[in-house]
């Protein structure tokens, strides 16, 4: 059989260059759009989980723009090289990816590594400013009117120059997103802003660029300087993987809605509390983005050296989540037990051995959503050791509580919190089997009767439960402070901290309910009469 052949010859750059199939200097303003844009269609379909030398570096110039003399061509592949390098490093750094999320291997080409990232924007930065000039010079003024070659001159200027500036803000966006400590955040912001309002004209400018001679070629666009064939030496003697390249309308889609995500993750960085971060995480997987976006939350929540926001330890994080989650009295201010070495020794380690599961949580919500199903369950072989640990705990502070204040209790306060998490990791896994779609038609009652009698029934039990033991921590502490007043701080009105999410579950139960029964119901009238 054979596999890859083609009548044509398939030439390198060298090989175009000498047979004058490429043109490296005075390429015409829709050559240069066409190339640019059906670059960033290769990019994009990259990031679908292609590999390199079937996208990105079918495209010739980019195996030595060095040699390319049109100033905008060699500014923007220099910048396209660096970007992909950039984002294959955050990808590569995160680890959220999966085999067919994402393929990391460069195949051993150079991405301009001897160019610096100022170098390279400012490259860039140097022909936008002639595309500027032309702009200006072919604008509309007030009592003039233009006539269509001016006007297109205009439009196709326009057209290069937001290409260039876009790719050049992107390069910018992803080198300010991978400062330590979110520095450059506020700087992603304001360049994520700029982006958004270029997207716009890339729209309207999409159908400027030289087209494929080919109109009925839909898998890969053969254009001027691109060559589909030329890297297939390079690929595994296997089956090779379907390639086609994303249509330029699809790539500007795929563009915009990954310059809202990446607005969407810059806002991780006001999350103070562990909860709130975990269900930001969660409520952004659902809406299942790219891998890069993906990459870009997990570096900024937990960078590599696996600080939060690479600047407050995770265990001290924790600390603070367990303390207003549930108050136990071993963390309050004012605890006959806080100053306790072995106490302080029992909670330390046990914060330490719960920073893997927790940190987990946060990773696994970074995978793509049809391989978090697997992880959630293995998820809980590790909390069900973190949930021994925690109940050893309670009970060794437990007795060191009652011999310093008989009065007072500490049972089930790390076990409430370690079982929280337990049950919402639980109701994850179960969930997750609807949205894969992998129950039958028959198991919808166990499952639905599982979520509404067993696990949402327990969650709601835990919250009240936490609520409960913080209302009385209170209590406690304010008779102290009060001493004879106590009475008086009765009086005042204590909010629970967990109404909120107690009132969600409680939703979902009843919906679950509503399942479970309407389940029963078509499965009681379908069943044969005796």
């Amino acid at each position: 059989m054979l596999c890859n052949q083609t009548k044509r010859k398939v030439m390198n750059f060298e090989q175009a260059l000498e047979a004058n199939a490429i043109k490296i200097v005075d390429l015409t303003v829709e050559e240069q759009i066409g190339i640019i844009d059906t670059t960033l269609a290769c990019v994009v379909t990259w990031l679908e989980g292609h590999s390199l030398a079937q996208t990105v570096f079918t495209n010739l110039y980019l195996h030595n723009p060095f040699e390319i003399e049109d100033r905008c061509l060699k500014a923007f592949s220099i910048c396209i090289l660096k970007t992909v390098d950039l984002i294959r490093d955050r990808i590569n750094r995160a680890s959220v990816f999966e085999e067919e999320d994402f393929q990391p291997m460069s195949y051993g080409f150079k991405m301009a590594a001897d160019v610096t990232d100022t170098r390279a924007t400012g490259m860039v930065k140097e022909v936008e400013e002639e595309l500027n000039r032309v702009i200006k010079n072919t604008r509309s003024k007030q009592g003039e009117q233009r006539d269509e070659a001016t006007q297109q001159e205009h439009e196709l200027s326009l057209a290069v120059y937001s290409r260039l500036k876009m790719c050049r803000l992107l390069f910018s966006t992803l080198v300010s997103l991978s400062r330590e400590k979110c520095q450059g955040v506020q700087d992603a912001e304001k360049t994520i802003n700029q982006l958004g309002e270029l997207i716009v004209v890339l729209k309207r400018t999409v159908k400027y660029g030289i087209q494929p001679k080919d109109a009925q070629d839909n898998e890969y666009p053969r254009i001027m300087g691109f060559e589909p064939l030329v890297n297939q030496r390079l690929l595994p003697p296997t089956f090779p993987r379907y390639t086609k390249i994303k249509s330029r309308e699809e790539t500007v889609c795929y563009l915009e809605s990954l310059v809202e995500d990446m607005k969407t993750i810059c806002s991780v960085v006001e999350i103070n509390s562990f909860h709130v971060a975990m269900e930001f995480f969660l409520e952004f997987s659902k809406r299942s983005p790219s891998v890069l976006v993906r990459s870009l939350l997990e570096l900024l929540y937990l960078p590599q050296n696996r600080r939060v926001f690479g600047t407050q330890l995770m265990t001290d994080v924790l600390r603070d989540t367990v303390r207003n989650f549930i108050a136990p009295p071993v963390l309050q201010a004012k605890s006959p037990i806080i100053n306790n070495p072995q106490a302080k020794e029992y909670v330390d380690i046990f914060l330490t051995h719960a920073v893997r599961p927790m940190s987990t949580i946060i990773q696994i919500t970074g995978h793509n959503r049809a391989r978090q199903k697997d992880k959630w369950g293995h998820l809980l072989e590790e909390l069900a050791n973190l949930q021994d640990e925690a109940d050893k705990v309670d009970a060794f502070l437990h007795s060191l509580l009652v011999k310093s204040d008989p009065t007072r209790q500490h049972l089930a306060c790390f076990g409430t919190w370690v079982l929280y998490h337990t049950l919402r990791v639980m109701i994850r896994y179960a969930l997750a089997g609807f949205e894969l779609e992998l129950y039958a038609t028959h198991e919808y009652h166990y499952v639905f009767w599982y979520l509404y009698e067993c696990l949402y029934n327990w969650l709601i039990s835990t919250l009240s439960r936490a609520d409960s033991f913080v209302m009385e921590q209170d209590t406690i502490a304010d008779q102290k402070k009060s001493g004879r007043n106590h009475k008086k701080n009765k009086k005042k009105a204590r909010q629970r901290q967990n109404s909120r999410e107690i009132s969600l579950m409680q939703a979902q139960q009843n919906l679950c309910a509503g399942y479970y029964k309407v389940n029963c119901c078509w499965w009681i009238s379908n069943f044969p009469v005796i």
